[in-house]
């Protein structure tokens, strides 16, 4: 099973950045994909959810600037990061979840800073 995770980096408040979380080895399809982001000194976030029916859940700290989806046919699921802020910098991670398991990826850097 592999999770890995791409598109972080510095970008300045107000910006946007794409987040790509590659999936293999487990049917992606099957799981819901969620986006869950650490910063230094903070507990795990929730960040955003998608079903694998296609349902979505945003924390409200993000919620009308990030935007979750999946590809299944490219096993990919994505974050689309809109008006970044300073608060916004953090590790992100990618997660799959079901009701038998789940996996994280290593996770991207994510910074906003002028």
């Amino acid at each position: 099973v592999q999770l890995v995770e791409s598109g972080g980096g510095l970008v300045q408040p107000g910006g946007s950045l794409r987040l790509s979380c590659a999936a293999s080895g487990f049917t992606f399809s099957s799981y819901d994909m969620s986006w869950v982001r650490q910063a230094p000194g903070r507990e795990r976030e929730l960040v955003a959810r998608i079903s694998s029916r296609g349902y979505t859940f945003y924390a409200d700290s993000v919620k009308g600037r990030f935007t979750i989806s999946r590809d299944n046919a490219e096993n990919t699921v994505y974050l689309q990061m809109n008006s970044l802020k300073p608060g916004d910098t953090a590790v992100y991670y990618c997660n799959a979840w079901s009701t038998a398991e789940s996996y994280w990826g290593q996770g991207t850097h994510v910074t906003v800073s002028s």
